[in-house]
């Protein structure tokens, strides 16, 4: 149970930097935050196993998981502009 308040957490934290660092309105509540963070942070896990960062079921890092995070905030944007 705490490891998911956890990674809720960490999620929040991490979707929140990334929506401050990147330009740009990114108009979502509070659970979509959560949900990129997340999200980020799987995505930079994923690829940093793929090209040999991390070990697998190492965690992503705090800057790898924000990298992460706007990655995906970009690709939502640009599918939000082409609808």
């Amino acid at each position: 149970m705490l490891a998911l308040i956890g990674t809720l957490i960490v999620g929040l934290v991490v979707g929140l930097i990334a929506r401050a660092l990147k330009p740009g309105d990114d108009s979502m509540g509070i659970i979509m935050t959560m949900v990129v963070g997340i999200v980020g942070s799987l995505i930079a896990g994923y690829v940093g196993r793929a090209m040999g960062w991390y070990q697998p079921g190492q965690a992503a890092g705090w800057i790898a998981s924000v990298i992460g995070a706007i990655v995906l905030l970009v690709i939502v944007g640009f599918v939000k502009r082409r609808m």
